[in-house]
């Protein structure tokens, strides 16, 4: 299994990655991390589109889905039920917003082991016959960012470009008064905190975490957030466009 995780996943991306790394001038390492993440985030694509269209779908969804929890609180097998009728009739699958993620997770894996190991001299062996060997990678990345090792500051960054995606994601409910409405206080407490709590992670992984890896995972939360701003825009330009459409029964004045 380890060979084979190795030829079909961490030998390619190393390989793209010491290959954009000879093509660019200056051989600059961190320049070469950003163009293999914009191609890893190109081929990955119609995943990730997946998973942020469920999980906006799952967000806007939440106030129904309380909503049930509250009116059958005390049947469980009822709530099952009818939770299931309303993922049916919102054509919604609870678990597509974790399935593309799953899909990526071995890629994310060889990333991680490329930029673990994969920056040495001993893993350059692994080059193809037509991928120069340069003998060894400079990890200094823009004239000053040392990428064998940490950097708290690019951590930060990462950590709030992770609170910036997390907040895109993220469904305004409107505030109920309503008596006895736990369910709804304490899902609303779970979502804030969890808007909290994965930057802070970010930051607090990140700073353990040499700079090549955490400047990879930065470059990709910013395209995620790209991603979710025009998915969102597209989203909203569609829902105007109905709402602008004349109905085609409107009454046309007489002459």
């Amino acid at each position: 299994m380890s060979e084979l995780f190795t030829t079909l996943l961490f030998q390619p991306l190393l390989n793209l990655l010491v290959f954009l790394y000879n093509l660019i001038p200056g051989n600059d390492l961190g320049l070469a991390i950003i163009l293999l993440t914009v191609l890893i985030k190109l081929v990955l694509y119609p995943l990730s589109r997946q998973s942020i269209r469920s999980q906006k779908a799952l967000q806007e969804l939440q106030p129904k889905i309380d909503a049930l929890k509250k009116q059958y609180k005390d049947d469980k097998e009822k709530l099952a039920k009818e939770m299931m009728q309303l993922y049916k009739n919102e054509k919604v699958n609870p678990m597509s917003s974790c399935l593309p993620l799953l899909i990526q997770l071995p890629f994310l894996i060889a990333v991680f082991q490329v930029f673990r190991t994969g920056l040495s001299a001993e893993s350059l062996d692994l080059l193809y016959p037509f991928v120069s060997n340069p003998g060894q990678l400079n990890s200094i990345a823009f004239g000053f960012l040392d990428l064998n090792k940490s950097n708290i500051y690019l951590a930060v960054a990462t950590g709030l470009a992770q609170f910036w995606q997390t907040k895109m994601l993220s469904t305004k409910r409107p505030e109920k008064k309503v008596p006895g409405s736990k369910d709804e206080d304490m899902t609303a407490i779970m979502n804030k905190q969890m808007l909290y709590f994965m930057p802070v992670l970010t930051v607090i992984i990140g700073v353990s975490l040499p700079a090549g890896l955490i400047l990879y995972w930065f470059v990709t939360t910013i395209l995620t957030v790209a991603q979710q701003q025009l998915m969102f825009k597209k989203k909203k330009e569609q829902q105007v466009e109905v709402i602008d459409t004349p109905n085609d029964n409107t009454q046309q004045p007489t002459n």
